[in-house]
């Protein structure tokens, strides 16, 4: 515990770090519970997703926090580990966290059964428990992205009108990291695979995830894949590419689950030249072109400072803003019940089932979360490795929704 405390543990109290946010008139400080990865597995994530959640807090605080009330973030950097998750958890409770930002599947699994005893909501976008968008069922786990299932579905729709329309016949691969968030879409693939008629095979990639030779020469030798779904993360994703080039098979028959879909990813794979025609999901806006982001900027100027490096690796970056704005505006929406600022998890909770017809200026499709439904719509976007860069191929969609649907109902 010490190890992990001494090692781990960074409190941020963001009225004393990069804004000037001594002004706001708070009158009662709200706790927010932020799980990272800095330093162990998912790093390439961490790095950058982390900066980008605490420098939209920061921006708010900034404007004089929610409703007069200023922020706190507690983070913890549990090197995507479970245990130190987990003692997270009770650090934050202990400090009156109101919502807790969990990192990593293998996290959101550990921590269902807290959250949901002492009430406190926890997010989980693009990851986690996908039966969790099941509200009803999954009262205070928020995917408030697409899942894991939903990724799956948007997947198969993608190759097959990248095939023409038709899967029949057709022999799709599913490339994924070996632990729960890896297995997660293979009952929808293998669901899917029946409705559309394709072969579906699966390779599985052992932790960390950085040897995957022979499963790769298999895809593109053996089986001869007519397409491979990716869903890799951390180190992973930029072996997967460098290692299907190398054997030959066209990048350009590859999509990615949202976290292998990253700059990081590209350029840790030998750049965007190496990399052309890779194809990835997203369920945030890509690029810094988005009036929230340049609100960061301009908020770095007034203080006399550069933007931070980070803001320059938009998919990671982006997302991060994401889940900090998601959970300004759930504890907004409960502090209109309770105006004095002392919100609990329970209210914050019912401030998430209140997020209608969010969008962050355009930087994600319109989000609607309800008690029902806190995966918010499941909308994704494809883009693609094109000219140097990330190019957008398609707009926000969704797909095979009777397919996620009766996945939930039926889900243990």
């Amino acid at each position: 515990m010490q190890r992990h405390v001494g090692i781990f543990m960074t409190v941020v109290v963001l009225a004393l770090t990069l804004t000037g946010v001594g002004s706001v008139q708070a009158s009662h400080d709200i706790v927010l519970g932020f799980q990272c990865d800095r330093t162990g597995a998912t790093q390439t994530v961490g790095v950058v997703i982390c900066p980008g959640y605490h420098d939209y807090i920061n921006l708010v605080n900034a404007q004089g926090g929610v409703m007069g009330h200023r922020l706190r973030v507690d983070e913890v950097d549990h090197e995507y580990k479970v245990p130190p998750a987990i003692e997270s958890y009770e650090r934050f409770k202990k400090a009156g966290a109101v919502v807790i930002g969990v990192y990593g599947t293998p996290q959101i699994y550990a921590l269902t059964q807290k959250l949901t005893e002492d009430r406190i909501p926890g997010t989980s976008p693009g990851f986690g428990k996908a039966a969790a968008a099941d509200g009803s069922r999954y009262p205070y786990i928020f995917p408030i992205a697409a899942t894991y299932w939903s990724q799956a579905t948007a997947a198969v729709k993608f190759v097959k009108d990248q095939l023409g329309g038709s899967l029949k016949g057709k022999k799709i691969g599913f490339l994924f990291y070996d632990n729960p968030a890896g297995r997660e879409p293979i009952p929808i693939l293998e669901d899917l695979s029946v409705k559309e008629g394709f072969q579906l095979k699966t390779f599985a990639v052992p932790p960390p995830g950085v040897e995957m030779g022979a499963q790769v020469l298999d895809i593109a030798q053996r089986y001869r894949a007519d397409f491979l779904i990716a869903h890799l993360f951390g180190r992973s994703p930029s072996v997967s590419i460098k290692e299907l080039k190398r054997v030959g098979y066209p990048l350009r028959k590859v999509v990615s689950f949202v976290w292998g879909a990253a700059e990081a990813d590209i350029e840790a794979a030998g750049g965007y030249a190496l990399a052309d025609g890779y194809y990835g999901l997203q369920f945030a806006g890509v690029g810094q072109d988005f009036p929230v982001i340049n609100e960061i900027r301009e908020m770095y100027k007034k203080q006399g400072k550069e933007a931070p490096k980070e803001m320059a690796s938009t998919v990671y970056y982006n997302r991060g803003v994401l889940i900090a704005a998601l959970h300004v505006e759930a504890i907004r929406n409960a502090l209109k019940a309770r105006p004095d600022g002392k919100i609990t998890g329970e209210d914050v909770k019912k401030g998430f089932e209140q997020i209608k017809g969010f969008t962050l200026g355009g930087l994600v499709p319109p989000l609607e979360v309800t008690a029902t439904d806190h995966e918010g719509g499941g909308l994704v976007q494809v883009w693609q490795v094109r000219g140097g860069k990330w190019a957008r191929v398609t707009d926000w969609f969704k797909a095979y929704p009777e397919v996620v649907a009766k996945a939930i109902k039926e889900a243990k």
